[in-house]
């Protein structure tokens, strides 16, 4: 007779084994690849390692994006750490964009705190949908991890919004940098066929980078 076995296995993020295990910048353990930081000794934990301050200041837009973006991320709050959120002030002058990027690591939930903004995101292939609204004070938008996504103040005044994403590093690529500006460069033949244009083009953009 022949036995059939059947078993389920579920598998989740454990809960966590302490109340929180602040980053601790100066252990050696520093020196092996850990996914997250060593924890600090609880004893030495102050409540420094807890906070932040100066999200009230408004960020230098005085770029050719015309956007100022203030972290906060397990590297201004040590205590981040395994905890899984960070946050984001960004400052937009007018018509100051956010340029399409992605956060390999995080879903962002961005609201606006004064101004008018432009939101999108694109849906992954085949479709490649552009899905975006324009964003006024004390509204919400959820950009999907994974995503590309842009920012742009639609405003004739500074533009400010506050982003939540769950991660304590969500990361972020910038398209054009990791395209155009990679190190070494990504082969001009291969970025000609991607985009369809001369050599020449390419060579021009990867310049700027």
């Amino acid at each position: 007779m022949a036995l059939t076995f059947c078993c389920l296995t579920f598998a989740v993020d454990p809960a966590s084994l302490q109340d929180f295990c602040v980053a601790d910048s100066n252990s050696q353990v520093i020196a092996v690849k850990l996914n997250g930081f060593a924890c600090k000794n609880p004893a030495w934990v102050q409540a420094n390692d807890f906070s932040f301050s100066g999200l009230h200041n408004p960020g230098n837009t005085g770029n050719p994006f015309g956007s100022a973006i203030t972290p906060v991320t397990v590297a201004q709050i040590p205590a981040l750490n395994t905890l899984g959120i960070s946050l984001v002030r960004i400052d937009y002058a007018p018509w100051g964009v956010v340029v399409p990027h992605y956060h390999p690591r995080a879903t962002e939930i961005i609201t606006v705190i004064e101004g008018s903004l432009e939101v999108g995101f694109v849906t992954s292939n085949p479709d490649n949908r552009l899905i975006s609204k324009t964003l006024q004070k004390g509204d919400v938008f959820v950009f999907p991890v994974g995503l590309v996504h842009f920012q742009r103040n639609v405003g004739h005044m500074n533009a400010v919004t506050i982003s939540g994403l769950n991660s304590q590093n969500p990361g972020v690529i910038t398209i054009g940098n990791a395209v155009f500006g990679s190190k070494p460069d990504i082969s001009t033949d291969i970025l000609a066929k991607a985009f369809q244009v001369d050599k020449n083009i390419v060579q021009q953009i990867q310049g700027k980078f």
